[in-house]
């Protein structure tokens, strides 16, 4: 009798977690973000909530939570029920940095990867009143006075600060890192001289490289990219092999249910896959790029992960 009264309770829970996953989502989302408004990753979050929220035929509120290099955003979603209603925006940070740099207690392994979102280069600018016009020509004058250029970034251990770094162990010597809280002032210090050159993203670069007030100098990624056509990669101007991608994903916490996630997935990639969603992207300066699977995101994720972890223990950064 006690097997069969088991057995029953079971099947019980089985099919009310059936039946949840079935009726998802039946209230509205919260995305957290952990990047004030207005920057690249608050815009991609606006653009693809609002997308994915008419696929799931819920809204999705955006809830930025910017802070100690994104981890305080990460720290919420560590700690919100597994149920789909709590996702994060977040990228290679999460698999290696922030557990270095901030000493956070989550691991890789609390969370649940979904999908990626979008991946883009960053671009190079350089002051103009430097007279640099080419990659080769910075690479000469970094490789001729080492530890006297500045460059700026928009904070300890981001995309920008990684791309810099792998910069400079492509070119064999080091500059001097200036952070600062976000890509719009790391920006307006390379227009100001302050610092001499930074790699922004194109939302923080374009606005001030197409009317000539900083230096364009080329791209991160190894291929051209249809956010900045004609301006060509910095692997093509004397440094080969040379590649930095600026992404971010989708995630929720561990334990996801699987149909949960993979309701998830499936309503991202159909999002990103609109040509109008995909225009809106590209116009701030983003390329849309689902994964193939929840489990080749995570792959694809880690590996970039242990990569800028590597830039960053190099260096030996630390957050002061």
């Amino acid at each position: 009798m006690k097997t069969l009264l088991l057995a029953a309770a079971l099947a019980g829970l089985c099919n009310c977690a059936a039946a949840q996953s079935e009726s998802y989502p039946n209230r509205p989302i919260r995305l957290l973000v952990g990047y004030s408004p207005s920057g690249a990753a608050d815009l991609i979050a606006r653009i693809v909530s609002d997308a994915l929220g008419k696929e799931l035929g819920q809204s999705i509120v955006v809830d930025n939570k910017p802070g100690a290099g994104s981890t305080l955003a990460s720290s919420l979603l560590w700690r919100a029920p597994a149920d789909g209603y709590t996702l994060g925006l977040a990228t290679a940070t999460l698999y290696g940095i922030d557990q270095h740099l901030y000493k956070v207690k989550y691991q890789p392994a609390d969370f649940t990867p979904i999908t990626r979102l979008t991946v883009s280069p960053l671009v190079l600018a350089v002051n103009k009143d430097l007279k640099i016009g080419t990659v080769q020509e910075l690479v000469a004058k970094v490789k001729a006075q080492p530890g006297k250029l500045n460059y700026s970034s928009s904070g300890i251990g981001g995309s920008p600060h990684i791309a810099a770094l792998t910069f400079e162990k492509a070119v064999g010597a080091q500059m001097v890192h200036i952070p600062f809280k976000g890509g719009a002032p790391a920006l307006q210090a390379v227009v100001a001289g302050d610092v001499q050159l930074s790699f922004g993203t194109a939302a923080s670069v374009l606005p001030l490289g197409r009317p000539g007030t900083v230096k364009m100098l080329g791209v991160t990624t190894e291929q051209p990219s249809a956010v900045v056509p004609g301006l060509p990669t910095l692997a093509a101007q004397g440094l080969p092999g040379f590649e930095f991608s600026f992404w971010f994903g989708l995630f929720g916490p561990a334990q996801l249910p699987a149909e949960v996630t993979q309701r998830l997935y499936a309503a991202a990639t159909r999002a990103l896959a609109d040509p109008q969603v995909q225009r809106k992207l590209l116009d701030t300066g983003n390329e849309a790029l689902a994964s193939s699977s929840p489990a080749e995101f995570d792959r694809w994720a880690a590996g970039s992960g242990r990569e800028a972890l590597e830039r960053i223990k190099e260096a030996n950064v630390k957050v002061e």
